[in-house]
């Protein structure tokens, strides 16, 4: 099924998302690789507040490459996604809802999602290109001695994405290989 989404996302939307549905984000969602995970968390850790506002927000897995001539961006291809679930559950508390990247998750990670009421999506690698072109602007926003890994604010319109792990604790991955397992 395709569904529109808008960010900030609608909590009650993220509940009604199902494993294999495409989804199309269009408002802000922002960027975040480990290193800027790390230090988010570092920040919860101490009790402080975040650089961004993570509230029923989305993050997405990429380290984008430097904008040509009137573009808002580079290429902006999904990172493995992985990396990130030592950091994940920290800012899910925090409320956010939708996380973006390639590849699967943890066990650990996938369990928290029904708790906090969250879903995982993945881009689709080697797309990067395409991908950008949805990105109408972009700015660092913290960060900004990590580079590419700085945390970037993109807004963007109908950003392409497959719910993975959604919120009920279903798995398309898992479902894939049990489907050509028969």
């Amino acid at each position: 099924m395709k569904v529109y989404l808008n960010s900030p996302i609608n909590p009650e939307e993220v509940k009604k998302l199902r494993i294999g549905d495409e989804v199309y984000i269009t408002g802000v969602i922002y960027t975040g690789r480990d290193a800027a995970h790390k230090r988010l968390c570092e920040l919860l850790d101490k009790r402080e507040s975040l650089p961004i506002d993570v509230k029923n927000g989305v993050i997405y897995y990429v380290g984008p490459t430097p904008a040509k001539p009137g573009r808002a961006i580079g290429s902006a291809g999904p990172t493995s996604s992985y990396r990130m679930d030592p950091y994940s559950e920290q800012l899910l508390k925090e409320g956010l809802k939708v996380m973006i990247g390639k590849g699967p998750r943890s066990k650990e990670f996938k369990q928290s999602l029904p708790k906090y009421g969250a879903v995982y999506l993945s881009a689709i690698g080697g797309a990067a290109a395409q991908i950008s072109e949805s990105v109408k602007k972009c700015e660092v926003v913290a960060y900004e001695d990590l580079g590419a890994e700085a945390i970037h604010r993109l807004e963007v319109e109908n950003f392409y994405a497959i719910v993975t792990y959604d919120s009920k604790g279903n798995d398309l991955f898992e479902q894939g290989i049990e489907q050509y397992k028969k």
